[in-house]
């Protein structure tokens, strides 16, 4: 077995079949087009992106081992991520200094 083949042996046993996850994932960033679209407010690229990366580690969730702590983890990071920057803004001067 290759380094690649042993590599892509264990991601399928940590997230699941590709073609699972790829639809699962695909299947939540549709919502979020489709909600972005409605919004009154539109998102930051901080924001998306760390949907987008929240829908993906939800996308391996669902499609293969749901108790992955990094998964999780990574869950919470990005959405720390998000509300750091949040805090950041709202406690920087007017004109953005």
């Amino acid at each position: 077995m290759t380094e690649l083949a042993a590599i892509l042996a264990e991601r399928r046993k940590q997230h699941g079949d590709f073609r699972d996850h790829a639809a699962y994932t695909q299947s939540l960033k549709a919502v979020l087009r489709d909600a972005e679209q409605e919004k009154r407010f539109p998102l930051s690229c901080v924001q998306r992106e760390a949907l987008e990366m929240i829908v993906h580690k939800i996308g391996r969730i669902l499609a293969g081992d749901p108790n992955h702590i990094d998964t999780w983890d990574d869950i919470a990071g990005y959405a720390t991520l998000v509300a750091n920057e949040l805090r950041e803004k709202s406690t920087a001067p007017a004109g953005g200094q």
